[in-house]
């Protein structure tokens, strides 16, 4: 079946021939619109489309057998839903005469007007929208990421040189307090032979007071 078919069979349940062409590139253009913008549409009981990324990978020809790289593309892809799988399968059983499990849709919807095509454009937009978004907030944490990393080492770098100026300090405080030392032991040393030098002058005054006894004892002798 083509779509002239499609639209024959379907002719006179909407009132005709050129109503059911207009419901069904309406029905066709939507599908199409939403899965190029990365959407999903999903009917239920027949199946759903989305939008699948291929990777790049290797192929072969085959006619000539070579290998051939095959570029990362995205393709469309159509999944069956459970019903249609029953009813192709045979577990179930075609009814002869009205809906086959799908719902009915909703009445004007399938008219093909611009409600359909504005809806189409504002999920399209929606799409854009919601991916620009990500890319923000993705934009925003990397930047976030790179202040976090760049303060980090900003205050590494400041606690380094404090130490290093702690250090510095220190080892001068060290260096004048030995220097303090010193002095003092110097001093120390200088003031310890002056206190011996007069503890061995202390006797000569004892001899000089032995000597004027002396003296005294040899005028009486006389």
């Amino acid at each position: 079946m083509n779509k002239a078919q499609l639209v024959e069979a379907i002719a006179d349940k909407v009132g005709g021939r050129q109503q059911a062409a207009d419901a069904v590139d309406a029905v066709l253009d939507a599908i199409v619109r939403a899965v190029v913008a990365g959407d999903r549409v999903s009917v239920t009981g027949f199946g759903s489309f989305e939008k699948v990324d291929r990777p790049a990978r290797y192929a072969r020809n085959p006619q000539t057998g070579e290998r051939v790289r095959v570029k990362k593309t995205s393709v469309p892809r159509f999944r069956a839903g459970q019903g249609f799988k029953d009813l192709v399968s045979g577990s179930k059983k075609l009814p002869k005469g009205g809906e086959v499990a799908v719902k009915k849709a909703p009445k004007g919807s399938l008219s093909g007007g611009p409600s359909t095509r504005t809806t189409t454009k504002a999920a399209a937009k929606k799409a854009a929208a919601k991916k620009a978004t990500a890319k923000k907030v993705t934009a925003k944490k990397v930047a976030a990421k790179k202040t976090t990393a760049a303060a980090k080492k900003t205050t590494a770098k400041k606690t380094t040189a404090a130490a290093k100026k702690t250090t510095a300090a220190a080892k001068k405080t060290t260096a004048a307090a030995k220097k303090t030392t010193a002095a003092k032991k110097a001093a120390v040393s200088k003031t310890a032979p002056a206190k011996k030098a007069t503890a061995k002058k202390a006797p000569a005054k004892k001899t000089t007071a032995r000597k004027t006894t002396a003296k005294k004892a040899t005028a009486r002798k006389k």
